[in-house]
């Protein structure tokens, strides 16, 4: 890992972030097996691609020195999803990207996930703005990018293989974010 980043753990006052685990896996296959859950994020895939998939967040944090963490719920240990900063090759800007487990959802762990993973993320990587890449049709995730503050930027096609599709790019500026910010305080 580069050595400008540690091994972070963020708390939250329901949460903890922290880098994925191998005990994660199970719970993650599971979102990837889900067909709702897994049809905004490149569809539904069996466990042995999920497991590919997988690695991508501790192989970020390897060479990147950042990715998503694992989102876990503090109470009983339970992986919920991920959610983090994120820019693969190709990516239309740095992102905040976020995807929970089914039953996690409508409890507002994006929101308070992402205000831990976006402050975090300004301080330490030292970002002017953040984007989260949404399908049109999510309406969930565009509320969780509302309550951050972020607004429609414009539309975007992601790199090959998901070039096929275009996605909505909503955003804000670190300065933005400080004003957005106090709404949790």
């Amino acid at each position: 890992m580069p050595s400008s980043v540690a091994s972070p753990i963020l708390e939250t006052e329901r949460l903890i972030l922290r880098l994925p685990q191998i005990g994660d896996f199970d719970r993650y296959a599971e979102l990837l097996a889900d067909e709702d859950a897994a049809r905004h994020i490149g569809g539904r895939q069996p466990r042995a691609a999920a497991w590919r998939k997988f690695l991508q967040q501790p192989g970020a944090w390897v060479l990147q020195g950042f990715g998503m963490f694992s989102v876990v719920d503090r109470a009983d240990g339970r992986w919920l999803g991920q959610l983090g900063p994120w820019r693969p090759e190709g990516w239309p800007d740095n992102e905040i990207g976020y995807a929970f487990h089914p039953d996690a959802w409508g409890r507002g762990y994006a929101t308070e996930a992402a205000v831990a993973a976006i402050d975090w993320t300004f301080a330490t990587l030292h970002w002017d703005r953040i984007i989260h890449c949404i399908d049109p049709a999510n309406a969930a995730s565009q509320q969780v990018a509302r309550r951050l503050g972020s607004t429609r930027l414009r539309s975007a096609r992601l790199p090959a293989p998901f070039d096929d599709h275009v996605v909505d790019v909503w955003g804000q500026t670190r300065v933005q974010w400080r004003e957005h910010r106090r709404r949790f305080a």
